[in-house]
């Protein structure tokens, strides 16, 4: 499985990001698909994921701001992130659970808060 992330970028407080990732590969193997970050000096935590069968969890601190999605036909899923702070500031990592539980990682990308 391969994953390809897009749509980081800087954005001020209180504005929105788009974050996409296309899954590619032996993704009839794929069962869970979802978004963890990493911020410096910190560890990386699950920020929201979504099982094949529509189930969805989201971290506390995301919670109303951050809407988690998955388009099947296109193998792909995405994570809408509306009024971002700046303890939002991390690289945002797309990840992939096979039902062999094994986990697969995208490159990253940097999601920067900031007036």
């Amino acid at each position: 499985v391969q994953l390809q992330a897009s749509g980081g970028g800087l954005v001020q407080p209180g504005g929105s990001l788009r974050l996409s990732c296309a899954a590619s590969g032996s993704i009839f193997s794929i069962k869970h698909m979802g978004w963890y970050r990493q911020a410096p000096g910190k560890q990386r935590e699950l920020v929201a994921q979504i099982t094949s069968a529509g189930s969805i969890d989201y971290a506390d601190s995301v919670k109303g701001r951050f809407t988690i999605s998955r388009d099947n036909a296109k193998n792909t899923v995405y994570l809408e992130m509306n009024t971002l702070k700046p303890e939002d500031t991390a690289v945002y990592y797309c990840n992939a659970l096979s039902a062999a539980w094994v986990n697969y990682w995208g490159q990253g990308t940097q999601v920067t808060v900031s007036s």
